[in-house]
């Protein structure tokens, strides 16, 4: 475990079939038979065997299925056409169904059986040929912004393991960022893709809803609030995911996103907001970054506008009783809902506390149901003047391991909670595409990331904004010197 004494990273980056390439370059790179998706596969377990035992981004390994599938995928090469992504190692959520791999949804409210089917998004992500290297972790039913499961071990965050790696993708961003796979699954409820892509310094795109295919659970909401994506380390690797997924999939009312190979070079005019409408200020490492890349836009031709919170002043409590609402859901209906054998004595304080609330505020829920409802129209009439906003992703920097724990009592977890988490669920809410960058850094050797969010199926000009600040100030990663505090590590090892 971590020492006390100082920031300690760990990442598991070295001289293998993987190196340090994201998942376009390894995909080229086996397309061109310089390297085959067995070596890619092999590679990837033994990085994940270094690092897990300090991560803990695993709750679940397929790494036999995985080596079947990178054999059979080397064996089509020579052959048929295979997926763009074809050979490259990913993992899966452990809230998504693959079959023959169970499905815990982080909670120990749900046995372990093994799921009969693979679930649609998960079938438009390895159509792209990805391999599946196992299940990533996650919190209790996604309802945390960390991963700290209260039934095992959390996710540690691979630049300082004593901070968490936000959530709920969490386990995902940190298999990401320490080197494992180069892209994850990950999905987002609230800001489960963008929390864990700022805290991780990783890309996040969390895309228009209807712009994916939708699972099970988000077909069944009364607002639908759930979308799948991933999480990378280049927006390049993002953007022909999209691309890609398009190919399979694509839902005639949004605009199609086509190829995105880089920045356009056209000034866009961006809203420009540093704090949360639920009236907490945002922290002062947080705000300085988003006003630093503010005006790296602005030296770049764009042009910023201070903006007012595009939603109702409700808003903040609306979305907490519909938070409140899918624990209660959940608690209530987790048989019929998730696993015959849910064992609802089980769940933890958060889904506890979560239930309670709505309980005991149930007859909001009607009113609040239709303002967010109605959010979508107000955030398309407020965005009608500008290509994008520009927020923080979190109200302040990333919180050390425990802070967001659910066994904290549940009225102070709260409180932490709406603190931390008031930027992204708009996004949610209202079905715009958002995206999480990383720009800075911490005194804690932790990345700082801003968010982007954009009009309705308006991800290329969040793409086209993300690749100009990644050519203007490309973010470190853990293989680099000099990223952070810390000087590279080899594969296993902490400093």
């Amino acid at each position: 475990m971590p020492s006390n004494s100082g920031p300690q990273s760990v990442h598991a980056y070295t001289n293998d079939a993987l190196g340090v390439a994201d998942a376009t370059e390894l995909a080229q790179r086996v397309k061109r038979g310089d390297v085959s998706a067995e070596e890619l596969a092999d590679a990837a377990i033994a990085r994940a065997r270094s690092v897990e035992p300090l991560i803990g981004g695993l709750v679940a390994d397929n790494f036999e299925g995985a080596m079947e599938t990178a054999r059979r995928l080397d064996r089509r090469q020579a052959g048929t056409e295979s997926g763009f992504f074809s050979g490259v190692p990913t993992v899966i959520k452990d809230n998504t169904d693959i079959e023959g791999l169970a499905t815990r949804h982080g909670s120990k409210a749900v046995p372990e059986s093994a799921a009969a089917t693979t679930s649609p998004f998960a079938l438009q992500l390895l159509d792209q040929g990805f391999v599946c290297l196992g299940k990533s972790a996650l919190p209790e039913f996604g309802f945390n912004a960390t991963t700290e499961p209260a039934h095992q071990p959390p996710s540690r965050n691979p630049w300082n393991l004593d901070y968490s790696t936000g959530a709920s993708s969490g386990g995902s961003a940190a298999l990401v960022a320490a080197g494992v796979v180069p892209v994850a699954h990950a999905n987002d409820g609230g800001g489960s893709i963008r929390i864990p892509a700022a805290c991780c310094g990783l890309v996040g795109l969390k895309p228009s809803r209807g712009r994916l295919i939708d699972n099970d659970a988000a077909r069944t909401l009364p607002v639908n609030i759930l979308v799948d994506s991933i999480v990378s380390r280049s927006v390049r690797d993002t953007a022909h995911f999209m691309e890609q997924a398009e190919r399979y999939f694509h839902r005639s009312s949004l605009p199609a996103l086509g190829s995105n190979e880089g920045p356009s070079g056209k000034a866009l005019t961006i809203g420009l907001v540093l704090d949360s409408i639920n009236g907490h200020a945002t922290d002062d490492d947080t705000r300085r970054t988003v006003e630093n890349t503010a005006r790296k836009l602005e030296k770049l031709g764009h042009r910023i506008v201070p903006m007012e919170v595009p939603v109702a002043a409700s808003f903040p409590e609306d979305f907490a009783l519909y938070w409140a609402f899918l624990a209660f859901g959940v608690k209530a209906n987790g048989r019929k809902l998730i696993n015959p054998g849910f064992d609802k004595q089980q769940v933890d304080g958060l889904t506890n506390g979560l239930a309670s609330k709505f309980r005991q505020q149930f007859y909001r829920f009607p009113a609040a149901l239709w303002r967010l409802h109605r959010s979508h129209q107000h955030y398309a009439r407020a965005m009608t003047r500008f290509d994008a906003v520009l927020t923080p992703v979190l109200g302040h920097t990333t919180p050390p391991i425990g802070h967001l724990s659910p066994n904290v009592p549940f009225a102070t977890l709260f409180e932490r909670l709406t603190r931390y988490v008031g930027f992204t669920p708009l996004a949610n809410a209202t079905g715009a595409p958002a995206i999480s960058l990383p720009m800075g850094m911490s005194r804690d050797n932790l990345p700082i990331s801003v968010q982007f969010m954009g009009r309705h199926g308006g991800e290329r000009t969040l793409l086209d904004i993300a690749y100009t600040l990644e050519a203007e100030a490309p973010w470190p990663a853990l293989h680099q010197a000099g990223a952070g505090t810390q000087a590279p590590v080899t594969a296993g090892t902490i400093l």
